[in-house]
Order: structure tokens, then sequence, then C-alpha cells
């Protein structure tokens, strides 16, 4: 990944910054009073285009503003004289009018002055002169005839024009002439033949001047050079001056060591000019062309400022330093040798600054000092001005000191500000600068902007600014906030120019800062602000992509920013633009091409911009895809079974070639079948490939890289091998018989690519194993197998198939064993012996069969059993035949899962590859007794507060005589503790028994088993809870719904209700899964079920569904289910039917508690009767008969509720149902057996206690109610009732 880091202010940047601000010169406000100063000016030497106005600039500033003046080649030029002359206004810009006029009439040495009360300052000497573009002058060009391989200068010397024209070479249609390292133009124009060949004979090379200040094109008149060669020459001359002896044999044509044409000698010298450019040429001439380079004895050539041009024949150096000066060597080198020539360098420099002067503001009686520090080669000559006067001719000035380049004032006063010029010259050229002296007395005033907001990135320096003037120089003290200390140590830094910087930012220095600048005229202050943010960061940066082609590439770049900034976020490709295409789409965070091409590769670059900063990250996009197909397939090295096979790889598209895959095809055995040979690493590009006779091959080459196989590359040309004998025979040969008197001889067939030749036939030899005679065969063809019939019953046979074409036998084959056909084997086996184990496992032994009397292979033997009866039933009822298969030569066997106390029969049959044999014969033997299986049932019924019953079945498998059964149950409290266990046995005779004495509202676990002479069974378990009074649990409504269970890991599911709004399940479960659920679901509807999770742990569980609803009947099943939520096991469903709300208020009248309260209350009554009978006897009357009279109308005063005290009693309220009870249909209620009557606690038979409790008999006598009342009731009376009577 490429990370650049990019900001806005760079430390090369911040450097120019501040040295700018360090360097500036000091600006004085227009209001002020001020010298000049040259503003703009043209430049020294300017050439001007005689079709045009001559325009020589001269702009100055001043307080007040300056007059200007010129002078032409040092004499005074009136400009108000010369109607061709016009000085704009308010400016020195002089505009020359040259129209109908010579241009040459106004060249020369222009000078511009500007002046104002306070002094005056000059221009540069501007030298102007008009540019030429002279005719080349008239000449008569001879033929050139030069020697084949003979060096050649063209000439071409254009006119002196100004500037100096641009030369080039080019033929009568305008077109340049081809250059090269043997042809080539010189720096001076002229054309350079290092050696001449034929083809160099023409008729128009022609040199070609363009002047640019003109726009102008001229040709110098076109040479001609004919090339000839020695032979040619001497024929030539011989025949037209009958000469018999050769004419140039000692003219150098043939091949030479280079040697120089420019410059000529071993050595030369130039000069430069510092600051300039240096162009060193070396061409020389020479057969084979030389190569020239290049070497500085002294030192490095300067790689970041030199070049090489013209074929490596021209050094040029940019920017001229004196470091470039010494010995430059230039080799000429061809075959036949070198040359060297030296060129010594000597840098020389017209006058530069290292100091130029610089104005000077000053106060009265202040000192300053004007420095004019210069450096040239050879070294500058300074002279020094006044107001454009040299000093010498000035006036005596004593507060003056001139120095060298140095001018001192001392005590200045007011009056004497001046412009000072500084001239440094040598023989390369001058320089001039103005530098005024102003003489001010004024008050600070600061030049920067009020309130001005600087904003910076945190970790970059800072530069606030307070640009001032005043005079004296006003001093700067800079404050934060509403600090009062000065700013003068770190982090803070405060320059000469008043500029405070802060080196490194962070954002506690964010705030106001004052800058006051003051001098012993006054104070000046200024406010700006600094505001330091976060950088701009990338965070996730673009990563390489390697996408294949018509694919998409994604490139993220996610940007943090400083929320104040406003970001803009560019894609850049290659470091331009993205292409317009709909294919690049540009999101907030991501740029996306879609249907990638091979020119979208490239570096993409996400620039994030702000206001102040930038941060970018870059990351390659390389497209690949499949190669292209090989080219150019070569066949070589031929031979009579290989050959080479040589190709062209294509384009590999950016991902490597991993191999390359030759196939093959041949045209005559399978046409447009192409089959893979060889395979070769991706960096070869040859194969050698074997191959087979009798063949007419093409071959093409596939090519694979990351992404995929290539097409395959054009067939390569066809080539034939010629037939051969077979060099394999058949494979996969056997021998097997499918019937019991025959051997088929079978095996896979040879392909044609195989078969070497025409004419391909198969011998098929065979003869019987270990048996004294010859081999049999037969020839066949176009067959894979061949029938022997008349063979004995399974005997071994030895075969053989060879290849045989028309040009001979195949190798020598190899034997192979086989069998001839099986039959059915002939015995079974005997001596079967029995051996029971126990009463669910029995051994069974047996004598093998001969194997004569097998007549095959032996595959096993095969154990048939079945169960007859059980040992309980007289009669046969026969179950399902079972049959164990045991492989191999086995002589016993074991038979698992018999059932206990049963009469069993087998037999056994012998098999082989044919089928079985005949059965042994019928064995019969019993199994022993064994534990018994579960009882059939167990339920739970009856269930009072202290009692139940429990009903239970047989096990459907005794497995034996049973010989009881046995019971465990405890109680299990709210947290599931389990109490003592109590146990009973019970005859096996026995399905039911009532247990009594049991704890109300306690839940009880019962555990319940049949028993054999061998063992208890497995126990079935089963829950009730005993309840408290009429709360009882009634015995469920259950219509088992018969499901088909998923699977088979539940057992002895069961139920039973609890109250109205509650039923307990009770299951037993033996799957490894845990995800057990309890589900139910109102019968007959549609919703979904409701599920309840259940621990799910092995064996026996109950399950308490609590919130039913009375009076509804409900469909119940367990379920296990998998982390999917898909049922894996299933109960039945079971129906379970709740009964109708009833009162859960206690009959009080039949709590033991109650009836002793009772008849200690009647005691008490009773006694107080007696008290107030005896009281009324004596003449008081106790008016009990007149208090019941009073209290007739039930209605009157009911039972108050709400304040928790009785009412009066009412006959009445006997007869109506107490709140929350439910009155039967038939509107009877039948009386609970327990309810008791008070009668035997009153005195005298007819005296008793009516419903109510009431005592009536013996003060009111025998009362009857009304029928009508009496089927009013609804249920036994209330005791408390009875209570109210007597209040």
């Amino acid at each position: 990944m490429d990370r650049k880091w990019k900001w806005v202010l760079s430390s090369g940047a911040l450097l120019v910054i501040f040295l700018g601000r360090m360097t500036t010169a000091l600006e004085v406000p227009l209001d002020l009073p001020q010298p000049p100063t040259i503003t703009h000016q043209s430049p020294k030497d300017f050439i001007i285009d005689p079709r045009e106005n001559i325009l020589i600039y001269c702009e100055a500033k001043g307080k007040p503003h300056p007059s200007f003046s010129w002078t032409r080649n040092g004499t005074h030029f009136d400009v108000e004289k010369d109607s061709k002359v016009l000085m704009k206004p308010s400016s020195g810009t002089l505009v020359i009018d040259i129209s109908g006029e010579k241009a040459e009439a106004y060249e020369g040495i222009y000078q511009c002055t500007a002046r104002n009360e306070h002094g005056t300052a000059v221009s540069n000497n501007i030298i102007i002169r008009q540019s030429r573009s002279p005719l080349w002058s008239k000449e008569r060009k001879e033929a050139i005839m030069v020697q084949v391989g003979v060096s050649l200068v063209l000439q071409c010397r254009p006119p002196a024009g100004l500037p100096p024209p641009i030369i080039f070479w080019m033929d009568n249609n305008f077109q340049r002439l081809p250059q090269n390292t043997r042809v080539s133009q010189a720096l001076n124009g002229d054309l350079y033949f290092s050696n001449v060949l034929l083809d160099d004979t023409r008729n128009d090379y022609i040199c070609y001047a363009r002047f640019p200040h003109t726009q102008t094109i001229q040709q110098k008149q076109p040479i001609t050079v004919k090339v000839l060669d020695m032979d040619a020459i001497n024929e030539t001359v011989a025949a037209m001056y009958n000469y018999t002896n050769n004419l140039f044999v000692d003219s150098p044509s043939g091949e030479r060591r280079p040697s120089f044409m420019a410059p000529l000698g071993r050595s030369s010298t130039q000069m430069a000019l510092r600051g300039g450019v240096l162009e060193l040429e070396c061409i020389a001439e020479g057969l084979p062309t030389p190569e020239v380079s290049w070497y500085k004895e002294s030192g490095d050539l300067p790689s970041s400022r030199m070049s090489f041009h013209n074929f490596q024949k021209t050094l040029k150096i940019a920017d001229v330093m004196e470091a470039d000066a010494g010995d430059y060597r230039c080799t000429a080198k061809n075959s036949l040798g070198s040359a060297h020539h030296t060129i010594k360098v000597n840098v020389k420099a017209a006058p530069f600054w290292i100091s130029a002067p610089r104005n000077l503001i000053l106060a009265p009686k202040e000192t300053g000092i004007l420095t004019c520090r210069v450096s040239g080669d050879p070294k500058p000559q300074i002279v020094w001005s006044v107001n454009g006067v040299p000093v010498e001719d000035s006036p005596k000035d004593m507060s003056r000191k001139v120095e060298d380049d140095t001018v001192i004032l001392s005590d200045v006063q007011t009056g004497s500000s001046a412009v000072y010029q500084c001239n440094a010259s040598n023989e390369f050229g001058y320089l001039l600068a103005n530098a005024f002296v102003n003489v001010l007395a004024e008050a600070p005033r600061v030049l920067t902007p009020p309130n001005n907001v600087y904003q910076v990135i945190t970790n970059n320096p800072a530069f606030l600014d307070c640009a001032s003037f005043g005079s004296p120089i006003p001093t700067i003290t800079w404050f934060k906030d509403s600090q009062t200390s000065i700013l003068n140590k770190d982090p803070y830094v405060i320059h000469n120019n008043g500029t405070l910087e802060i080196n490194v930012a962070q954002s506690l220095n964010s705030g106001k800062y004052t800058c006051i600048a003051s001098n012993n005229l006054g104070t000046k202050e200024n406010h700006v602000y600094l505001e330091v943010k976060e950088p701009t960061r990338i965070l996730a940066q673009p990563e390489y992509m390697v996408v294949q082609r018509n694919r998409k590439a994604v490139f993220e770049c996610k940007v943090k920013h400083d929320p104040t900034l406003i970001p803009t976020m560019n894609w850049l490709k290659d470091n331009g633009e993205l292409p317009d295409d709909e294919r690049f789409l540009v999101d907030t965070d991501s740029l996306t091409i879609n249907d990638v091409t091979e020119e979208d590769e490239g570096t993409y670059t996400c620039v994030m911009n702000t206001t102040l900063d930038q941060d970018s990250a870059s990351a390659m996009l390389t497209v690949v895809e499949e190669p292209d197909p090989p080219t150019d397939l070569e066949l070589t090295d031929q031979r009579e079974r290989s050959v080479q096979l040589t190709w062209i790889p294509g384009d590999e598209h950016n991902s490597p070639t991993q191999k390359f895959l030759v196939q093959y095809e041949d045209l005559l055995h399978q046409a447009g079948v192409w089959h893979n040979l060889t395979e070769e690493e991706g960096t070869k590009t040859t194969a050698h490939l074997d191959l087979s006779p009798y063949a007419y091959y093409s071959f093409r080459v596939l090519a694979l890289n990351h992404v995929g196989y290539s097409q395959p590359s054009q067939p390569s040309r066809q080539y034939r091998t010629n037939p051969a004998a077979p060099d394999v025979n058949p494979t996969d040969v056997q021998g097997v018989g499918t019937e019991h008197n025959n051997l088929v001889i079978s095996w896979k067939e040879l392909t044609g690519l195989q078969s070497n030749g025409p004419g391909l036939q198969y011998k098929v030899n065979w003869r019987q194993k270990d048996v004294e005679e010859d081999w049999s065969s037969e020839t066949v063809a176009n067959a894979s197998k061949y029938v022997v019939s008349g063979t004995p019953t399974f005997v071994p046979y030895e075969v053989k198939v060879q290849a045989v074409n028309e040009y001979g036998n195949g190798p020598a084959p190899e034997a192979v064993v086989g069998y001839s056909g099986e039959d059915v084997p002939m015995s079974a086996p005997e001596s079967v012996q029995v051996l029971v184990q126990n009463g669910t496992l029995a051994e069974v032994h047996w004598e093998p069969v001969l194997t004569s009397m097998v007549r095959g292979r032996l595959q096993g033997y095969k154990v048939s059993y079945w169960r007859e009866r059980s040992l309980h039933q007289a009669e046969a009822q026969q179950e399902e035949q079972q049959v164990l298969a045991f492989s191999g030569n086995r002589t016993d066997g074991r038979l698992p899962g018999l059932k206990p106390y049963s009469l069993y029969t087998l037999n056994i049959r012998v098999v082989n590859g044919k089928g079985e044999g005949p059965p042994s014969p019928n064995h019969n033997f019993e199994t022993p007794e064994g534990v018994p299986g579960p009882p059939s049932f167990l339920r739970i019924k009856n269930t009072n507060m202290d009692s139940l019953t429990l009903e239970w079945g047989p096990p459907q498998d005794n497995n034996g005589r049973l010989t009881g059964y046995t019971l465990k149950y405890q109680p299990v409290n709210n947290s599931n503790e389990l109490g003592p266990v109590e146990e009973m046995t019970f005859p096996a005779n026995e399905t039911t028994i009532t247990l009594a004495d049991l704890k109300y509202s306690t839940r009880y676990k019962f555990y319940f088993n049949a028993k054999t002479i061998k063992g208890s069974g497995p126990t079935i378990t089963e829950e009730a809870i005993t309840i408290m009074d009429e709360a009882f649990i009634q015995q469920p409504i259950v219509d088992v719904v018969k499901v088909h269970p998923i699977g088979s890991a539940f057992t002895n599911v069961n139920s039973s209700v609890v109250g109205e709004e509650g039923a307990v399940i009770s299951w037993e479960y033996f799957g490894p899964d845990k995800n057990v659920y309890v589900e139910y679901i109102v019968e007959n509807s549609k919703e979904d079920w409701t599920k309840e999770f259940v621990n799910g742990s092995s064996g026996s569980q109950t399950y308490l569904i609590k919130g039913l609803k009375p009076g509804t009947s409900y469909r119940v099943r367990v379920v296990v289910k998998d982390h999917s939520e898909a049922t894996i096991h299933s109960t039945e469903e079971l129906v379970i039917t709740l009964p109708a709300m009833k009162s859960n208020q206690v009959d009080l009248a039949t709590q033991g508690w109650f009836i002793g309260l009772m008849c200690a209350i009647a005691l008490l009554i009773l006694v107080l009767l007696i008290i107030c009978f005896i009281k009324r006897n004596k003449g008081g009357k106790y008016p009990v008969k007149e208090k019941e009279d009073a209290h007739q109308d039930p209605e009157i005063q009911p039972m108050k509720d709400d304040d928790g005290t009785f009412g009066e009693y009412s006959d009445t309220e006997d007869h109506k149902p107490l709140k929350g009870s439910r009155t039967p249909s038939n509107g009877t209620v039948k009386r609970d057996d327990s309810d008791d009557s008070l009668v035997d606690y009153g005195e005298g038979g007819d005296g008793q206690f009516n419903e109510d409790g009431s005592f009536i008999g013996q003060y009111s006598g025998k009362k009857e109610k009304d029928t009508h009342e009496g089927n009013e009731s609804s249920e036994a009376p209330s005791p408390v009732n009875a209570m109210n009577s007597f209040v």
C-alpha cells in the first residue's frame, strides 16, 4: 500500500513563508511622506518586434507621487518634443509609435528617473534593439561526391540574426531528415555524417533557419550529395581518361578507428556563466559508427541538472555552478578502438546578490546602515550614488560615511531623506539597486487587519501576524486571552517583524491573542484569533486489489476530519482525473468500478481535502483474466515414438501461468475427441511427447493461471506414426463361470490408439489348473469375452489373453486363475446343537459341510429361527422368522434378542455364490425365565385428602411366572426434594390397592414393578397430589387419540387432573436430547400449541401444567426438539377434560375443631337460657319468640361485608347459594356424608338444631318449612349463619 500524507502547509512551504515574513522589505504606508521606489521596469536587454509599438515600462510609488524623466544613450530624452513618443499619465512608461518610422531610430540605452521632494530613484539601463532576420547570401552549390564509408559535413552557416535563429534540416517535401548516431546536427547547425552510405545520395539536403521574433523561416540552397563506392569511381574515371590504374585506392573508405570531427584535437576550452546553461559537444567519425560517452575527470556529473542530447553527442548542464568547472572527457568507441577529447570548462559569474540594500526608516537622531554585498567572477566593482548622482559628486554630508559596500548614516536629521543607488559591475554584467532612507517621527500603527482568524492543523506551526509601522520602529509584545504575562518563551517565538510563531500548535493554544506595538510616541494594539483544528486522517485505506475482468472492484476510503471543516473527497487514477465512464461510481467513502476492463488498471488515490489540509492514500488495481492461448505450435525432433512440441505463450494478463496442458486428437481412431497427454510447468515452452504407433496426431496447448484455463491454441500440423505390433495386452482379465458347466473369460479391450496397427484380434488361452494338459486357444476379434463350455463344476482354470495385429503379437501375457461355474450345495450342516446362555441369548453349533458338497465358493451359513410360543401358552403362536448370516467357514454363532420363557425352533443352511443348500432338520430349544416387563399401566383414582387408589395391569411380557408386585412411594416437596420411601408388595393376582393415612395437599411419587423368580422388572412411575377437603382430585376423563409417535424415546405416559386449573403429566424418557417440552392446546382450536420447557434428563419425569380453564378439554403431548426447533420425538396426544369450577370454601361443619367449638357455644347458650327461664318464671319474660318474629324479612339486614360485622339471622339465607358456587341443572345438591348434626346435643327427643344451627325445638315448637323454601336450597347450610341467630 502506497500511503502519502500531504499537508497544505508542508515543512518546505512553511520555510519559504517564514523566510518571506522575515525578509520582506519594510513598507511605509502611502499616507506618509516617502522617497520614490521603482515598482516595475522593462528587462535590461529588450529586443523589439519592428511591426509593433515599443513599450518601455517604468512605474514608481512615493509620497508625494514622483515625477518621471528619461535619458537615452546617457543624455536627456525630451519626450514632449517627439510626437511619436508618449508617456503614460502618473507613470514613467513610454509608448513609442513606430508606424511609418524605422525602428532603428529608437534603438539605444534608456534609463528612467523617478523623483519627488524626498529623493530620486533610477531604473536599470534598458537596451532597446530591433529583432533582425537577414536573408541568406546567394551561393552556388556544387554537387558533393563522396566515397562510401567516409565522413561528411554539410555546412549550414545561417545569417546572423537577433536573436539567433533556430536551425533544422528538411527535404523538398518539408519532412525532417532522419537523424541517428551516424547522422546528426551539431549545435552550430551543421549536419555531420560519421560515415556515409549509398542511401545518403539525394539532391535535397536543405538547411532552414527560423527567426522567432519575426516568425519567419528562411532556407539555404539545396545541397546535392552523391555517394559512390570505390569500384564504381575507378571504372568511371578509367573509362573517361583511359586510365589503367585505380584511383582513390588509398582513400579511407574501409573500417577504421574513431576520430573527432568537432571539436578538433585532443583538448579544447569552453567558458560558462554561473546560472546559465553549459552545452558540451563531441561528434566523431569512424566505421563502424562510434558510440560517444562522457565523464568528468575531477568529480561526478551533476545527475540532477544534466541531460544527454543528440544521441549522447551533447552534454547539457542547467543552472551552472562554480563546482561545474573542470575537465570533461568524451570518448568515441567502436569495435576497432577509441578516441578521447578533453574539454576544460571555466565558470565565470556576472555580479549576483549576496545581500541587496534595503530601505531604512529612521527617526531623528538615529543611526542606520546600508549594505550592498555582491559576488562575481571577476570580482564586481561597487559604485554608490545618492538620488542618481555619484556620492563623490553629491553635496558633502557629515552624517554619511561610505566604506566599500557599506554606507553608514549617523545622527540623521529631519529633511535628510534620500534614495541611495548601489551599482555592482564586471565584464559580464551589472546589478543596480535603489534603497531609500526616510527620516520620520511617527507613532505606532498596526497594519494587520483587526480580528483576523487564523486556522491551523494540530501539531503544525502557527504564525500570527502583527505587521506594524512607526518611527522609531515599534516594539511588539503579545498576550493571550486575559493573561497579563508577555508571550516570550516556549512554545512562543516573537520574530523581528512582530510575527508570533507557535512551533507545534495544540488545541489548548486556541484563543484570542493581542499584539501591542509601542515606541516613544505611543502604543497601538490589535486582536487576532487562533483556531487549532483536528487533522484529516484516512482511517480505512484502499487496499491492493486483484480483480478478474468483467467483475467489480470496490476501494474503501473512510476518513476522519475536524467537524468544523468542510471536506471534499476526490478520486484520482494515476494522479489524473477518473475516466468519464458510468462504470465508475463514487460514494461518500468508496469507489466502485463495475465490469472491470484492462484499461482500468492503475493506481487509484483517494484525496480528502479541507480548507487547511489534506490526506491521501493509494492502492493499485490489477485486472486479471484467463491467459491468451499459446501460438506458433511447432513439431521438432520427430521420431518413430516421440516428438518435441514447442509453442509461444500468450499474454498472461497479470496472472502468471502455472502450467501448460498438452492435448492430442487421433484423427484415425477418434476424430474430434481431444485427450489430455501431458502437463508442463508454466515457465516451459517445450514438451517431449511419447507417442503410440498407428495414429494420426494433432496437438494443441492450453495455459492455466490463477483465473483458469485459456482457450485452446490452434491445432498443430498433423503428425502420423507408423504401425507396429501391440505394446500391451488387454487388462482386467477374469475367468468366471455363469453356469455350472461353463467358464466365461472376459477382458477389457484395447483402445484404437493401443492397437498399434490394423487387424486387432485377441488370442484367448485356457487350461485346467493342476492338471497335465495343453493350453486350449481361440482367436477372436471385436469381442471382450469368450465362453468355454463343458467344464466341470467349480474347478480352477488358468486363463490368459494376448493382443495380436497384422504386424505381430503383443508381449507374452501372464496367466490368471479363474473358476468354472458354481451349483447349489448338495447337503446341510449336521450335528446341530444349541446352548442356551440365558433368557435372551443362545449359542448354536454345527459341523461344516464338506467342500465337495458345497459345489462353489463358500460364502457362509444362514441360521433361521422363530418363536413357537410362550411356555405359558399351550397353543402355538408362531412369530415371524428371523435369519442370521455367518460369513466364512464358521461352525458356531450367537442368537441374541430372544424372549425368556419361550419355545424356539431353528435350522441351518450352507450358502455359496449360486444360492442356499437344503436346511438341516428343525431343532427346538427353550429359553429360561427372565425378569418381567413393566406393568401395562398404573392409574391413580379416588384421590382424597389422605388417601388414593392405585390400579395396575399385568405386564404384557411376563417372561416367566409372576411372583408378585412391588410398590414404592415417597412424598415430594415444592423444591422437588424426595421424602422417605414406603414399600409394599402384592401377590400376582392383585390389581388394585387403596393407600390411606397420606398427608393432605402433598405430591407423591409412585414406583411400581412386577417380579418373577429371576427378579424385578422395569419400574413405571406415576405422581399424584392429595387435596384439601372439597378440592379433591377427580379421575380425569381421558380420551387417548392414537397418533403414530415420531420416536420411541418415551414410555409410560400418563396424566391426572389437579383441581380445576391444573393437570399433571408423567412419562419416562430415555433419549439423548435435552430440549424436552410439554405442549398443549384447546381441543378443536386452530391456535398454536402452547409450549413449556422441561428439564430433559433421562428417566421418570412429571410436570404440572397450571393456569388451565375449568370445564375445558385440552390435547397434551411431550416432545423433544433439536436446536432448529424441529420435533424429533413425540408422545401420543392425550385429551384431558378439566371439571367445572367448584367453591373453594371449606365446609367448616365437617371440621372437628369447629364441632367442638359449636358444642361449647351450645352448652353456654343452654346455661344462659336456663338462667333466663328461671328469671322469667320469677316475674320476668324473655322475648325470644318476639325477637325471632321481629326479623322475619331476610332482606332488611343482610350480612355486612364491608365492615366485617354480621347481620341479623334469616331463615331464607339457608336457601341462597354461597358466593362463587354453582347450582346444578336439576336444582338439587347432594349432601356430603360427612355433614354432622347437633341433634345429639339437644335436650329431649323433639329438641334439635335446624340445619342453620338455630335451637328452636324447645322454645317455639317444631316449625315446618314451606315446600318451596326447601326446593330453593342449593347446598348445605353454613354454620356461620347459625352463629348469626344468636347475635
